[in-house]
């Protein structure tokens, strides 16, 4: 949904899609972004497959098979894509891209952040040459959706998260306390279904299986929409409000992956490592309604 609402946005020009393991592992994910891409029929978009592990080398043992299906897109099955993803690593165009547009790029993070960590150690600058980084990410004041204290991305890769959080980009933290507030019921799906195009149809086919998770999950009727509502925020901030802070990411023990946010309201008389760390921003508002209406708006026209 994210992909394709980018690419229905004329605010946005995509320069390239990376790929990171998430509800899938990481060769999945990109086949899947060069299907959706063959989908919209937006071949001339490079894809750039991310890594394999996490940024401590450890590997991806589970996937949420049960939230999108066994192939990411709702067991649509779909055919091998012709396309191929590029040569360079997700962090190596990462880093290129920066290089070539310093100061224009904005990346939208929707998976875990180990390539945007990996090529902070490619190239140390990476942070001042991008414009912005925007993820999904984090639980702000609000249980987590892996367990009570973690969200599935930070979840993914909570060193990568910590690093990327401390490294002084200018970053804006969606997190789930935000995305459950955009929430799309079984009538905006049948919208999509009933619409003519093509790529609106192919979502509304491809959510079973999230409505059925959300039903089963959550008991309710309607499905979050994290991605595309991160994806908003690129598009027009000004549907979200957010407060600066210092976030930093618990990396181990029972509360792994843990986000925890500091206001700076108060000055502490110890050293610790929340000290001379950079603000981010995280959203603490959104009008939900109204993303809701954009993405509909956009992907029916798709």
């Amino acid at each position: 949904m994210a992909i394709f609402l980018a690419l229905q946005s004329p605010e946005l020009q995509v320069i390239g899609l990376t790929t990171i393991f998430g509800n899938v592992y990481t060769t999945l994910a990109t086949r899947n972004a060069l299907h959706l891409l063959e989908v919209a029929q937006r071949q001339d978009i490079p894809v750039a497959e991310g890594s394999h592990v996490t940024i401590t080398r450890g590997t991806k043992l589970h996937i949420a098979n049960f939230v999108h299906g066994a192939d990411g897109l709702g067991n649509m099955n779909f055919p091998t894509p012709t396309g191929k993803a590029i040569e360079q690593t997700a962090a190596a165009f990462l880093v290129s891209n920066a290089n070539l547009y310093p100061g224009q790029v904005t990346v939208v993070a929707l998976g875990p952040l180990t390539n945007i960590a990996l090529a902070m150690q490619l190239d140390p600058e990476f942070p001042r040459k991008v414009r912005q980084i925007i993820l999904l990410g984090g639980a702000f004041s609000v249980n987590g959706n892996v367990n009570p204290a973690a969200e599935a991305n930070v979840f993914g890769d909570p060193d990568a998260a910590d690093m990327v959080l401390t490294s002084g980009a200018d970053i804006l933290a969606i997190g789930i306390n935000i995305t459950h507030q955009v929430v799309m019921t079984e009538v905006e799906r049948e919208e999509l279904a009933n619409c003519g195009g093509r790529c609106a149809q192919l979502l509304s086919k491809m959510l079973g299986v999230y409505y059925a998770y959300h039903h089963e999950s959550y008991g309710t009727e309607g499905v979050y929409l994290h991605d595309p509502t991160t994806l908003v925020a690129a598009i027009d901030p000004a549907f979200f409000t957010y407060v600066e802070g210092v976030v930093r990411v618990q990396t181990t023990g029972i509360t792994r992956g843990l986000t925890v946010f500091d206001n700076s309201k108060k000055r502490y008389g110890e050293i610790s490592p929340w000290c001379n760390q950079p603000k981010v921003k995280v959203a603490v508002t959104v009008d939900g309604q109204a993303v809701l209406k954009l993405v509909k708006e956009r992907l029916i026209c798709s």
